[in-house]
């Protein structure tokens, strides 16, 4: 069952959980979405093949002792550090001092492959509902109980509402 308006509020009260601990963990949701929406639109950068630091060093013309200088390191360790980013084992630390030696500003994010959070949360809590159900149903099926395919998807619909308000610990399990 799905609920809106003061019918959640209720079924809320009545499942012992806290209006509190919902609106606070809605809330979290809602920033987190916001402040991801503006990497949405990068989805389509694709990292150079030798990466950033080389690409950057290369445009600026800088030669390698130039940015080892910079960052007070050597030629060979610049090299290292353009191989560490083209292989994905950099650390962001690392970025952080080449950018500063590049004048520029690290930014980074995170990009929900699945829209936003809340509808993350929304496919997963369906998963998890499927699986309690259909083991449910499964169980009662072989006590010769079995339910209709509406009402097992009515119980699904239902259970993953449920899971969403309560966002349990299982839920990532």
């Amino acid at each position: 069952m799905q609920y809106s308006g003061n019918n959640r509020i209720i079924a809320l009260i009545n499942s012992g959980y806290s209006l509190m601990e919902t609106s606070k963990q809605k809330l979290l949701i809602e920033q987190a979405d916001r402040k991801l929406e503006i990497f949405k639109s990068l989805n389509s950068v694709t990292v150079p093949q030798l990466g950033w630091v080389h690409t950057i060093r290369i445009a600026l013309k800088m030669s390698l002792r130039q940015l080892g200088n910079r960052l007070k390191i050597s030629p060979q360790s610049v090299k290292e550090i353009e191989e560490r980013e083209a292989n994905g084992s950099i650390t962001i630390k690392s970025l952080k001092e080449v950018c500063n030696a590049l004048n520029m500003k690290l930014v980074y994010g995170f990009i929900p492959k699945n829209e936003s959070i809340e509808k993350m949360i929304e496919i997963r809590a369906i998963e998890v509902a499927k699986e309690i159900v259909l083991r449910t149903s499964q169980t009662m099926k072989l006590e010769d109980q079995e339910n209709s395919k509406n009402r097992i998807e009515k119980a699904i619909k239902s259970k993953a509402e449920e899971i969403k308000i309560k966002m349990p610990k299982y839920l990532w399990d």
